[in-house]
């Protein structure tokens, strides 16, 4: 029946090759039809190219399409009425005749006057990256050619219902990139019908599967026209069953349509399915969830004692699981809650992290996990991988005390018994390593620099496998790890100790203001001077503010230098961009464009800095920071004095006191030699890229971003690249910046973020973690991209995450709310750096609290409340 001139394909000749003919609904029951053991209703599709033969005769439809495209989101009646207009139109165009002849001989071939379900059957739909579900139409028990014929041009005409053209402008998709097929497959007419999903569609756990049944057609529970029989299989077991009264449901009328009838009330209470189906029913589902190679929503229907399927899509909703590669239990933790970045990242950003870090990384979702069972092994080393996670991120301890209390690997922890007396001090460093360490690694960084410059193709990667080992080197120097647990240490152990000597509650905040040599806070001091540099001179100060956000870079600086004073403030933002030039947000994925790439980034932040500080404001601002830490220390040290055994007390505390002044700022560095070879890298693999494209290799630059190193390395022996992945890739790229990745994750597929299990929060306050003490109120300003921030002087900076890039924009508020974050993370840092009251991890923040409300952050006792 394959009939590609007048746009006929039969369904099962139907498969996820011929997406862009039949659709998605269409390739998806092709693909089902074959898998053994799957019963799939006979049928056919009416192909796009009839769509595409209809729709050119729609009058002025590019015209109407324009206009629809034009017309403002939030102008729902003009969408409305739009939309409506498309559709009559669409209606209203008659079917050609040969296209008409060949619908009602394939109708014929099903059986004269069979019924038949008509079914819309998009391109964007049934897909991993968005399912499209309900967005179109389905006509069911539909008799007889004309009426077939009338409903397939509905369907077509469904493509502009306004909840599809509200979709897709959500997820910014072009109306006239999507075309539309038709399904067209006979009638069953079900004693039962519903849905299985082969996860659990809220907490992704792929171990639990979920049915929900009814009587009758499926349309009474997708209607929500009762209340569906749920059933919980978990390995192959009815674990739980609710089962609903269930009153009405839809049945098909002898002449075409449905209707709604009342269930005898004899049956209501009884299992649309038994236990024995419900498991028969998931055992399908295996099958088909095995095929696809993802958990599935699959439609359902139990007739003669026997399943069809009607359609499967993917769950869109559930994260994907780290490759183990056994079928061992494994437990993960996110990095990027870790690294403050929980965007998505492109697989040569990944691929390179996971080369260059300290311990194997794996990837899911376009995220980074941490194996951590090995870890929870033992009750040793678990005890002391839930104090660190702890310390850093409570959210992250509880998620892994819930999965442990639930289903515990390992045995219990022993009981720690009663409390010691005070903590001894941490062994001490020498401050002297730190310069040591500064110069070694300013050293490694030159010397890549120097030698990448005679590295091209082959070579190149072989001398990157070099460098990357020579990067963990650097970074794991037990002499780099000393130094960063040194301030670490003495910070918990004088927040433990003051707390229990003296009640004060994270007094290391104060004690840790502007710290020397922390290289990120000089990062927001210094272009407080560049802003210096700038102000003086009003036609610099007019020309930034004439460029647009985002605009091109090429010729920026070079325009700015043709101004009166432009040159002195070239000079100043090249200096700037010499020592800081290879960050940006999101640094850990190297494919993000730094700030050296694209300068016009930094013009908001200088311009805010010009606007809300005066001369001198870097140096100011660093000398009262320290001389409230002097007052800090030697407050503390007399009130210590004053107690029985102060003198030990007192003796000890100063030890860790000049140990954080010595050792708080290196925190940040190597972040800062890490990023500053990762731009190297970048350089040097953009440069082979540009070789590639001009050997018509590739065809963008860009196009290596969606490679893993390994397969760059390849394409650059063989001087052939596979352009069908590359798009691949970048369609997979688009799907998993829509997932929010856990804190943790199970090899189950179970995702968790944890909760805050505390009492000391006010009622409808936000519970978060303290990091940086102080209270302040003020307005809140929600930014979620740091090219968006829009600052006043007093204004609460509320984000999901910052990473040292966010920096500069700390020296302009008073108050920080991240989403994501921990005591030890980067914006905590700089936060007590700056001084400013600050509470992370706060779940939801720049949901639940509105740009411009009023709010205070109880930077000490780690909530924010919403103010009227």
């Amino acid at each position: 029946m394959t009939m590609r001139r007048t746009g006929l394909l039969d369904l099962h000749e139907a498969d996820a090759t011929q997406l862009a003919l039949v659709g998605g609904k269409g390739a998806q029951l092709g693909a089902l039809s074959r898998i053994d053991g799957i019963r799939v209703p006979d049928g056919f599709c009416v192909t796009t190219d009839a769509f595409r033969r209809v729709v050119a005769r729609v009058p002025s439809l590019d015209e109407r399409l324009d206009r629809l495209s034009r017309t403002d989101s939030d102008d729902r009646e003009a969408l409305r009425t739009l939309s409506a207009d498309i559709r009559r139109a669409v209606e209203e165009t008659a079917i050609p005749g040969d296209l008409a002849a060949e619908i009602t001989g394939a109708l014929a071939r099903l059986g004269e006057g069979t019924a038949v379900a008509v079914r819309s059957s998009a391109t964007a739909e049934d897909l991993p990256a968005a399912s499209f579900a309900g967005q179109q139409d389905t006509y069911l028990n539909v008799v007889g050619p004309a009426e077939v014929l009338r409903h397939v041009s509905r369907c077509w005409a469904s493509l502009f219902t306004e909840r599809a053209v509200a979709y897709r402008r959500r997820n910014g998709i072009d109306h006239r990139t999507v075309q539309m097929a038709v399904v067209v497959q006979r009638m069953v007419f079900p004693e039962a019908a519903g849905v299985l999903f082969t996860a659990d569609p809220l907490t992704g756990n792929r171990r639990t599967a979920t049915v929900d049944a009814g009587f009758g057609l499926g349309e009474a529970l997708v209607s929500g026209l009762v209340n569906p029989d749920v059933f919980t299989v978990r390995d192959g077991v009815v674990v739980a069953r609710t089962i609903a009264a269930k009153q009405r449901a839809v049945h098909a009328l002898p002449g075409g349509g449905t209707r709604e009838v009342e269930v005898d009330p004899q049956r209501r209470e009884r299992p649309a399915l038994t236990d024995a189906q419900v498991l028969r029913l998931v055992e399908l589902g295996r099958r088909i969830e095995a095929h696809f190679g993802r958990p599935q929503d699959i439609e359902w229907c139990l007739a003669d004692d026997g399943f069809r399927i009607v359609q499967s899509r993917p769950i869109t909703t559930v994260y994907p699981i780290p490759a183990a590669g056994d079928q061992e239990r494994h437990i993960y933790v996110s990095v990027g809650h870790q690294q403050m970045m929980t965007d998505a990242m492109k697989p040569l950003g990944l691929s390179l992290w996971q080369r260059t870090a300290m311990v194997p990384m794996h990837e899911a979702g376009g995220r980074l996990f941490v194996d951590v069972t090995p870890r929870l092994a033992s009750p040793a080393s678990r005890a002391a991988l839930l104090d660190l996670v702890g310390r850093g991120d409570p959210l992250v301890r509880d998620a892994l005390e819930t999965v442990l209390d639930r289903d515990d690997p390992v045995p219990p922890l022993p009981d720690p018994g009663p409390a010691g007396g005070p903590a001894e001090p941490p062994a001490e460093a020498d401050p002297a390593i730190v310069p040591e360490l500064v110069e070694r690694s300013r050293a490694s960084v030159a010397a890549l620099e120097r030698d990448l410059r005679a590295k091209r193709g082959p070579a190149l990667f072989d001398f990157l496998l070099e460098a990357f080992e020579e990067h963990k080197r650097v970074l794991g120097d037990p002499l780099n790890m000393r130094a960063i647990t040194a301030g670490m240490e003495a910070t918990w152990w004088l927040n433990d100790q003051l707390a229990q000597w003296l009640g004060e509650k994270n007094a290391a905040d104060t004690l840790t203001l502007s710290a020397p040599g922390n290289i990120t806070s000089e990062m927001g001091l210094d272009l407080l001077d560049v802003a210096d540099v700038i102000r003086p001179h009003p036609e610099v100060v007019a020309y930034l503010k004439s460029v647009e956000k985002g605009v091109a870079d090429v010729g920026f600086l070079e325009e700015l230098a043709k101004l009166p004073g432009g040159a002195e403030a070239r000079e100043a933002i090249d200096a700037y961009l010499d020592r800081y030039g290879m960050r940006c947000a999101g640094e850990i994925d190297i494919t993000r464009p730094r700030w050296r790439e694209r300068p016009t980034t930094l013009v908001p932040l200088i311009l805010d800095n010009v606007t809300n500080f005066g001369p001198g404001a870097a140096a100011h601002r660093f000398a009262q920071g320290r001389a409230k830490a002097r007052q800090k220390e030697q407050d503390v040290l007399s009130r210590l004095r004053a107690l029985p055994d102060g003198d030990r007390r007192a003796e000890a505390a100063k030890r860790m006191i000049d140990q954080v002044r010595a050792f708080a700022g290196y925190r940040e560095y190597p972040k800062y030699g890490i990023v500053s070879r990762s731009s190297l890298y970048k350089q040097a693999l953009l440069a082979e890229a540009g070789r590639l494209v001009r050997a018509d290799v590739l065809s963008e630059k860009e196009d290596i971003f969606y490679l893993t190193f390994d397969e760059l390395h390849d394409v650059v022996r063989s001087q052939q690249a596979d352009d069908r992945l590359i798009r691949q890739r970048k369609e997979e790229f688009r799907s998993y910046e829509a997932l929010t990745p856990p804190r943790v994750l199970t090899s189950d597929g179970e995702a968790l973020t944890g909760a805050y299990r505390r009492e000391d929060v006010p009622a409808g306050a936000l519970a978060g973690l303290a990091v940086s003490t102080g209270t302040v109120e003020g307005r809140a300003r929600v930014v979620l991209e740091l090219a968006d921030a829009d600052l006043g002087a007093g204004d609460i900076l509320v984000t999901r995450f910052t990473d040292p890039s966010w920096s500069p924009l700390f020296v302009g508020v008073a108050g920080l709310v991240t989403e994501v974050g921990g005591l030890m993370t980067h914006g905590a840092v700089i936060a007590r750096e700056y001084g400013l009251p600050a509470v992370v991890g706060v779940e939801g923040a720049t949901r639940l609290i509105r740009d411009g409300q009023r709010i205070r952050v109880h930077g000490t006792d780690g909530y924010v409340e919403l103010l009227p």
